[in-house]
């Protein structure tokens, strides 16, 4: 296990003098394949011999083995997470059936699920079938197919909740919602404990994902973005794990290609060995299948997040000393992760659509048979069906510009400018409890204002580090960023809600929590400097939990007076 660091600001692998040979000690400078000012100095000098642990050293840097870790520090590397867990889960689960009834889009989601129990795809529901399954009753459901535009595996999620506690419970309606969403902040604690080598950072990480309201909020409700953001993160620590993986590779094989004399060739130096099959990365493309198998915006995660991995090999190739490292990387590395990621993303994909294969009268299940193609007829007739299926929800998604009171354009999201309302009542004195002349029960995607300004904030500061440092954990924050969010200013006419940031909350969670480490500085500054930044960063997280301490009955329907929900509004839009 790697050993955990308090070093806020190690962008790569520095080494301390001695540990490696003198021709070998270079001062740290950025990640980056870039061939710019600076990247000579990253070329180990292939006439000097050097070893496994000496590459090892250069690649990764000096950690650790999971024995030379103090006891401590191997308790809080697990505990921190599960602690910040813990309280995100007692967020999510504590009336968690509350209100009892269909909110927003649960309307869709909970009823496909339904039906996928039923007969494993979607079927039509009659009128007002709402009434009666907020009751309980399910007689609603009919035996036509429906026509739905998101792939099946958020609902088959949802059904699983809905199959352990029954279709008639709320609890269970949104149960694997609020599963998912407190693992988020298990595994994003972990991913900020890896990169920033800090348990300090890794608990910031979680904690604020833990009582950010946006992130709540979706954990409470059973709409499909909260398994698109899961399964993107779940793909995102994947890859941070292949990365090690894949140095620690190279650096083994190269080693072991070195000579009696301790020396590599020349030769081998010219392109690199291969690494073979990384399972790290099979496990991302997993993720990333099931992601796209929830949305198909999980489609810019799979683009975004292959080309990162491949970078991230040309760097790696190029710290070692290898002369074409781009060529080397993208004939060596680059065919075995399509592969890994992109084969194994549409294998997984096709394979959630396994119950409307098993069908025989799902939407458009035999469209195919309808309509012969002498140019495609070769192709199975279910593959064709499926494929005609996908472009009609294609232009559907693409054409959708109809007006609704809460979208949002993704400018906006930026300063939460057109928070979600995903429910709303207001009761007046003696009705529901009521004690106020007029009351508000609320359920609205609000995040905690603090973490999204101070995120929106951070990432154009990240901008910056990586520009000017090629910092590699900036460059991966940012890139998990614009794979959530960039997509989405491409279709400003379409309609969009503030409610689809989730997908990229994680990362905006990961560049506030960078920004607060730099802040606080590395533990070899002097005390004054790590005091104050300490302080700062500590202010920061107490403020924003005593903030979402004050949003918190606007998030989950507690019955509040209205004049006191209308002070939680600061901004008109949010009304």
């Amino acid at each position: 296990m790697d050993s955990v660091h308090i070093n806020a600001q190690a962008s790569e692998p520095t080494v301390s003098p001695g540990q490696l040979p003198e021709s070998m000690q270079t001062p740290a400078v950025s990640d980056s394949p870039s061939t710019g000012r600076g990247s000579n100095r990253w070329l180990l000098d292939p006439a000097t011999a050097y070893t496994r642990s000496a590459l090892i050293l250069r690649l990764i840097g000096k950690r650790a083995t999971f024995s030379q870790t103090p006891l401590s520090l191997r308790l809080w590397f697990w505990l921190a997470p599960l602690l910040t867990a813990l309280i995100g889960g007692v967020l999510r689960f504590v009336r968690l059936g509350e209100p009892n009834s269909l909110v927003f889009d649960e309307t869709y989601y909970v009823k496909d699920a339904y039906s996928y129990l039923q007969s494993g795809y979607e079927r039509n529901w009659a009128e007002k079938a709402n009434d009666l399954f907020n009751q309980g009753i399910f007689t609603g459901i009919q035996n036509t197919p429906e026509y739905v535009v998101h792939p099946p595996v958020g609902k088959w999620m949802i059904a699983f909740g809905m199959w352990l506690f029954g279709p008639g419970s709320t609890f269970g309606c949104r149960f694997s919602a609020a599963v998912v969403g407190t693992l988020s902040i298990f595994i994003l604690a972990l991913i900020a404990t890896k990169m920033f080598r800090s348990t300090i950072l890794g608990a910031i990480a979680g904690l604020l994902f833990a009582v950010d309201g946006h992130a709540i909020v979706e954990s409470r409700t059973s709409l499909l973005d909260i398994f698109v953001m899961f399964w993107a993160l779940l793909a995102f620590g994947a890859l941070l794990m292949d990365r090690d993986d894949g140095r620690r590779r190279l650096a083994r094989k190269l080693s072991k290609l070195a000579g009696a004399d301790g020396r590599v060739p020349a030769k081998a130096l010219l392109y690199g060995p291969w690494l073979g099959m990384r399972w790290w990365r099979v496990a991302a493309g997993v993720s990333l299948g099931l992601c796209i198998g929830t949305k198909w915006s999980g489609l810019f995660f799979l683009a975004a997040f292959g080309v990162m991995s491949v970078v991230w090999d040309m760097s790696a190739r190029r710290i070692a000393g290898i002369k074409f490292w781009v060529t080397g990387a993208l004939l060596k590395d680059g065919i075995l992760a399509f592969v890994s990621m992109v084969a194994v993303a549409s294998a997984t994909y096709l394979a959630s659509w396994t119950g409307w294969f098993l069908s025989k009268d799902a939407y458009d299940r035999n469209w195919a048979q309808s309509n012969p193609s002498e140019t495609w007829g070769w192709v199975p007739a279910s593959l064709r069906s499926l494929w005609h299926y996908h472009d009609t929800a294609y232009n559907f998604h693409t054409g959708l510009s109809s007006d609704h009171p809460y979208k949002a354009n993704a400018w906006s999201w930026f300063v939460m400018g057109r928070p979600t309302s995903f429910y709303s009542q207001y009761p007046v004195r003696g009705e529901d409890g009521c004690t106020a002349d007029k009351c508000a029960a609320m359920v609205t995607s609000l995040g905690n204002p603090l973490i999204w300004w101070g995120g929106s904030l951070a990432i154009l500061f990240l901008i910056g580090v990586w520009i000017a440092k090629r910092d590699w954990r900036a460059g991966a924050i940012l890139v998990g960023f614009a794979a959530g969010y960039v997509p989405w200013l491409l279709y400003p006419n379409r309609t969009i809600f503030f409610f689809y940031a989730i997908a990229y909350e994680p990362f905006m969670i990961l560049a506030v929590t960078m920004v607060l480490g730099l802040i606080m500085g590395a533990i070899s500054k002097p005390p004054w400097r790590r005091q104050q930044g300490a302080l700062f960063a500590g202010i920061f997280v107490v403020l924003a939990v005593l903030l979402s301490a004050y949003f918190y009955p606007i998030w989950t329907t507690e019955l509040i007076p209205f004049e006191y929900w209308r002070q939680h509004m600061w901004l008109p839009s949010w009304i």
